[in-house]
């Protein structure tokens, strides 16, 4: 009953360089540092600085973070060796006193008959233990899952509160102090020069549980270090305000970037809203199934509880061909005393999530008249209706007025991400030979969780910082070659 996904995987784990003559030209131009100094670079951030790719951390795509990448592009201009916390293996995911807390990373293991990929979790078992920390100083200070006022935050990277939530693995595995912060980490380094990209995960991850979670509170209390709510944005500002002050107090020069629309990633964009296969036959059954429900909206309206237009908007009707999925919609009014659901069927203005692929047309207990997402509605965590998409967009864009504004006030280099997502969500962005879209699987730009790069989409990203430095700063940092970086990790790293 349910539409394939079909992709044609077009992916190549290693290209040959493609310079041409404009590059060899740009090549011989010394690298200077213009007006910066790159003697300590300390980068700030999430995951993307740490180099999270395929749903995990690993010491691979921690080797091609966009941070690291970077600080190579640096060394030729005064720079040192960016230190990351590197994890213990390839395969990605960590253990807590020996019990497994995060899944190894994905990779495609195989094909289906219909020639689309299968997409699972590496087998083995993580090395990474949390409690095995990790001494010294760390320039990559990029901390997967964390948020902005997280960077704050005391107590963020103490082992003793992962287990409740209250802190966060990954930074406990370095952190200097189970009461330190990661910006003071990074002060205590005295840094010359530094990078900040914050901010994704403070829409991320309300987004990508389907909108649930809705009080915007954003306070630094660490019992919400888990939550999927989305920051508010004057805790934001004021945090990253105070982080850049901070940062540039003792003179450092830095670049800033400001943050996508979380929404045009393949995680929200791959799975389409009407993927339900029908013929007359089974439209009529379902019609009929859903006749009572319908029946009832009309009699809302005779009632007046409920306006013709959204009993329309409500109204569920299949037919020969593809139909929209059936979701439930927290924002519809409520009619639950008179035992009628929030049903309606996805428009173009909602967002299935990547994980719904696997799930949609699934059946309740074998039960063959309960389908997911046709007879029996998607939960909110599959589906970011079009009332969550855009207030996760109203929340980026308070976020990137802050970021905007402190980066003019700073005199700061600054990155647009957006605009670059942009790109690759409509054109692509061609290099060489090739051409890197925000595709699922074959676009070359994004790794198989939806979210994070892949090498070659992190490479894409350093550029993006390596221009906005030259500009700012008048330096000649060299741009790195897209086609040397993986589009997607093999399931086996040698």
């Amino acid at each position: 009953m349910i539409k394939n996904f079909k992709w044609l995987l077009l992916v190549s784990l290693s290209f040959a360089a493609c310079n041409d003559n404009d590059e060899d030209v740009v090549a011989e131009v010394p690298v200077t540092p213009g007006s910066a100094s790159f003697a300590k670079y300390v980068a700030l951030g999430d995951s993307f600085a740490a180099g999270y790719s395929d749903g995990a951390l690993f010491k691979a795509g921690q080797a091609t973070s966009y941070v690291n990448i970077l600080g190579q592009q640096f060394m030729p201009a005064g720079g040192t060796v960016v230190t990351t916390p590197l994890t213990s293996d390839n395969l990605g995911g960590l253990l807590l006193g020996g019990t497994a807390i995060a899944e190894t990373r994905k990779a495609i293991l195989g094909f289906n008959p219909d020639k689309s990929p299968i997409v699972g979790s590496v087998p083995g078992t993580p090395t990474t233990e949390v409690t095995n920390h990790l001494t010294g100083s760390f320039s990559n200070l990029g901390i997967p899952g964390a948020k902005s006022y997280h960077l704050v935050a005391a107590g963020y990277g103490n082992a003793a509160g992962v287990a409740s939530g209250k802190a966060n693995p990954y930074y406990a595995r370095f952190a200097t102090s189970a009461t330190t912060t990661v910006l003071a980490d990074a002060l205590v380094q005295s840094p010359t020069f530094f990078s900040l990209f914050i901010g994704g995960n403070d829409v991320l991850s309300y987004a990508t549980s389907g909108g649930v979670g809705v009080n915007q509170t954003g306070n630094l209390d660490p019992s919400t270090y888990g939550s999927n709510d989305i920051t508010d944005p004057n805790v934001f500002a004021n945090v990253y305000t105070a982080l850049v002050a901070n940062l540039t107090a003792k003179g450092a020069k830095g670049v800033v970037a400001n943050l996508p629309y979380v929404t045009s990633l393949p995680y929200f964009t791959t799975v389409p809203y009407n993927p339900v296969a029908l013929d007359a036959t089974k439209a009529a059954q379902l019609n009929s199934g859903y006749a009572q429900y319908n029946g009832g909206l009309q009699l809302m309206v005779t009632n007046k509880l409920l306006t013709a237009e959204e009993a329309a908007r409500r109204t569920i009707k299949f037919a020969a061909g593809n139909n929209p999925v059936v979701i439930e919609d927290s924002y519809l009014t409520n009619l639950s005393a008179y035992k009628v659901p929030s049903y309606r069927q996805a428009t173009k203005e909602d967002l299935v999530v990547l994980l719904a692929r696997t799930f949609i047309g699934t059946l309740v207990g074998g039960d063959q008249t309960k389908i997911n997402g046709v007879s029996v509605p998607l939960t909110d965590q599959w589906v970011l209706s079009k009332d969550e998409v855009k207030e996760v967009a109203i929340a980026t864009d308070a976020y990137n007025l802050a970021i905007d504004a402190v980066a003019k006030s700073k005199g700061l280099a600054f990155v647009d991400t957006k605009a670059a997502l942009t790109q690759l969500s409509s054109t692509g962005v061609r290099f060489g030979n090739f051409q890197m879209t925000a595709s699922y699987v074959t676009g070359g730009a994004f790794s198989l969780d939806g979210v994070h790069p892949t090498p070659r989409g992190y490479a894409f990203i350093a550029n993006l910082f390596i221009d906005a430095v030259n500009t700012k700063y008048g330096s000649t940092l060299r741009r790195v070659d897209l086609s040397q970086y993986q589009s997607l990790f093999p399931a086996v790293i040698k």
